[in-house]
């Protein structure tokens, strides 16, 4: 996520401005699968196992995440496009209005499957509270963003819905950083485990910040007020 949503900053041509998105869908592609993967079970009558009982039995809240989250990761990503966001017919605005409902469906469905799903091993109680947390912190961020953009405050917006994004792609940094992870201490430790997936939203959040000021450095005063940032991210308006 470092690499891709830095870029976002930079001044683009006609074909760089496409690299930022280009990453962020690559990042989404492993949860993604990973879902799509999910349903096909869930659709296809498998065999309940000690992994897949929780959804079996209760298939709303997961179906709901997956498709939700699918759509807020890889249509959030071409709000890092410039030249759609400056397209006519309102492009921007209307994938918006899509992403802010997937964007709440998102961190509420995750949040209700921490709360209510039995837990997986190597996955516990401070897991659960990271994940409430972090659920909790992206539904904030888009409803700041959406009464900022209510007064046309267009930088308040795009700095809360950048925050909203960068939580909701932290699956795919997870998919990552996990890796190693299992690699050295196997996945079913739930001490690093937890420590690893907690890093994940926390190098987003960072990365994001980062984006927030940098951007801030590059708009004039009266454009920050008055006028939408040029490169700005935004999923939600």
């Amino acid at each position: 996520m470092t690499a891709t949503i830095a870029r976002a900053t930079a001044p683009k041509g006609a074909r760089g401005q496409w690299l930022a998105p280009t990453g962020l869908i690559l990042l989404s592609l492993i949860p993604i699968i990973a879902g799509q993967a999910r349903l096909s079970e869930l659709t296809g009558g498998a065999t309940m196992t000690d992994q897949n009982a929780r959804f079996l039995e209760s298939p709303i809240p997961v179906v709901t995440h997956i498709v939700s989250v699918t759509i807020f990761s890889l249509l959030g990503a071409f709000q890092f496009v410039p030249a759609l966001r400056r397209r006519k017919g309102g492009w921007h605005r209307i994938a918006g209005r899509i992403l802010i409902p997937a964007g709440l469906l998102t961190a509420l469905s995750g949040m209700w499957m921490a709360s209510f799903y039995p837990h997986p091993a190597g996955e516990g109680f401070v897991l659960m509270l990271l994940r409430l947390l972090f659920g909790s912190a992206m539904v904030v961020s888009i409803a700041l963003g959406l009464r900022a953009i209510l007064r046309r405050n267009f930088v308040v917006h795009s700095a809360w819905m950048t925050r909203a994004y960068a939580i909701g792609m932290g699956a795919g940094t997870q998919a990552i950083v996990l890796i190693p992870e299992s690699i050295v201490f196997g996945s079913a430790n739930e001490l690093w485990r937890t420590v690893f997936m907690g890093a994940a939203w926390v190098i987003n959040l960072a990365v994001a910040e980062y984006v927030i000021r940098r951007r801030a450095r590059r708009q004039p005063q009266r454009s920050r007020t008055l006028h939408p940032p040029t490169a700005k991210v935004v999923v939600g308006s």
